[in-house]
């Protein structure tokens, strides 16, 4: 287990990391402003449960290979794009088809939760953050260098689950103003579409180092 000052180290660069909002931080921020506090920490919970695979994966020796092969990072990186581009279609779907009067369906916690997993997993830059950076934290030559590794990812996600769920109820405080107004409540849901969008085309053109 890591000693904790590498521990407090590893936190301190961690939550710099977190703070940057990315495509994650954009999309609970989205959700919670569409649909309230609680869909934007179950967001966060789907989220992080993403990383929790990230984890094993790092374990496992899998980030490396993401990593090392150019075709699999590119493969990996259109398929998050392409589910950012889906997410957000969905939404100005959801928000035509019910017209001007109506009120946008909620989506149930279930299908945020999975939405949540589904993004991160398919978010390469999450694979590169555990390979390129965490082993930076890693004591070789005190052993266990998976529980080090577990450990580290642990307190990622626990720092994450905090950051995270700070944008959830700032983003589920600014849609309840904008819910008292049937009209800026259809465009928020517009506008999370349209932030969707916007991610997947981004993540899609990104380069290879990104």
């Amino acid at each position: 287990m890591p000693d904790p000052t590498t521990i407090l180290l590893f936190s301190g660069a961690a939550l710099l990391l977190l703070l940057v909002p990315g495509p994650a931080v954009l999309y609970i921020v989205a959700r919670s402003a569409s649909q309230g506090r609680r869909a934007g920490l179950v967001s966060v919970a789907g989220i992080h449960v993403g990383t929790l695979v990230h984890i094993a994966a790092a374990v496992l020796g899998l980030s490396a290979v993401l990593v090392a092969s150019s075709g699999a990072f590119t493969a990996v990186k259109l398929a998050g794009a392409a589910y950012l581009v889906f997410l957000g279609i969905r939404a100005l779907q959801a928000r035509s088809a019910l017209g001007d009067t109506a009120v946008v369906a909620p989506r149930s916690s279930r299908r945020i939760f999975a939405d949540g997993v589904v993004l991160n997993i398919l978010n390469p830059k999450t694979a590169v953050f555990f390979l390129a950076f965490v082993p930076q934290f890693v004591d070789i030559d005190a052993g266990r260098t998976t529980t080090q590794l577990m450990t580290l990812g642990a307190v990622f996600v626990a720092l994450g689950l905090v950051t995270d769920g700070v944008y959830a109820l700032a983003g589920g405080w600014l849609g309840s103003r904008m819910r008292r107004s049937p009209r800026l409540a259809r465009r928020s849901e517009t506008t999370a579409g349209a932030v969707y969008l916007g991610l997947g085309l981004a993540t899609a053109l990104s380069g290879r180092s990104a």
